[in-house]
């Protein structure tokens, strides 16, 4: 019996990559529905996006950030009695049997949370650079065609309806960068696996650059992650948060200058002091996940 799959893309300022993300979608063999969240573009992405008369298309005024828009989908698409939601970075592409080949491998494997394609770069040859660093801490060797990993970037993600159901959706606590590793946390609390397809592919077309605004908010929601994290006890996870404001700052030595390396320092150690004195709202959201 054939599943119902939605491809949910969040889009913000991608006039870019839409065309060729929706048309590739257009060629999946796998019949899919497709749902995008735009985050209040002020580029031609929208008006890319209506010729696609096929497409659900939620056009939000302001930006939500990536785990808040993407809820908003995925409650259509439950809404709607999806089998399988599969998130999709609006810079992405696939190939006609990916849908297919992960359905296929999460079909017979139950207890897989999230199901991810290889993950190319933009010229289809080469892996992904980040993907690659996850891909390496593979924890086993499934088969021929299946690695677990413990962790993905949520660029492909295929999630079952009843991992979200037991899961729940991204964490409202993170606006951008770090909800999908809170996310995984949660799924390996639950006890289900993060997987890797090697007979499915995407391309991922970006352009990885530093910038030291956008290293503070990652880094803040990287403690904010370790804080969060369930499968920690409440005591250890605050000592891992503290690790990463003295980490941090040490890894980012190689990038920045010694003033900036303090800079960040001083404003981690305040965002952790923040976290310490909302430790009873920290309690709730934590407990929340079990």
């Amino acid at each position: 019996m054939q599943k119902k799959v939605f491809i949910i893309i969040v889009t913000y300022n991608g006039e870019r990559w839409i065309q060729k993300n929706l048309e590739s979608l257009k060629h999946s063999i796998y019949p899919v529905n497709t749902i995008v969240v735009d985050n209040g573009s002020s580029d031609e992405t929208l008006s890319i996006i209506k010729p696609f008369s096929d497409v659900q298309l939620i056009s939000l005024n302001e930006n939500l950030g990536f785990g808040k828009a993407n809820n908003i989908a995925i409650r259509k698409a439950l809404d709607q009695e999806a089998d399988y939601v599969f998130l999709l970075n609006q810079d992405t592409w696939i190939f006609p049997e990916t849908i297919g080949n992960l359905i296929l491998v999460a079909e017979k494997n139950k207890d897989y949370g999230i199901v991810s394609p290889l993950h190319f770069s933009g010229d289809g040859t080469t892996l992904d650079e980040n993907f690659v660093t996850y891909w390496n801490r593979k924890t086993n060797v499934v088969s021929e065609n299946i690695d677990e990993v413990p962790f993905i970037n949520a660029a492909a993600w295929l999630i079952p309806k009843a991992v979200l159901h037991k899961v729940g959706f991204f964490e409202p606590m993170f606006s951008h960068y770090g909800e999908d590793r809170n996310f995984v946390c949660r799924v390996l609390f639950h006890h289900f696996k993060i997987v890797v397809v090697k007979d499915a592919k995407i391309c991922h077309d970006r352009l990885i650059k530093r910038h030291f605004k956008k290293d503070i908010t990652q880094s803040k929601f990287k403690i904010l992650t370790d804080v969060l994290n369930v499968n920690d006890s409440l005591v250890m996870a605050y000592l891992k948060g503290f690790r990463s404001v003295l980490g941090l700052p040490k890894y980012f030595r190689k990038f920045y200058s010694f003033s900036k390396v303090i800079k960040l320092f001083l404003i981690l150690m305040g965002y952790f002091i923040q976290l310490k004195l909302s430790i009873f709202k920290i309690y709730k959201v934590r407990s929340s996940y079990r």
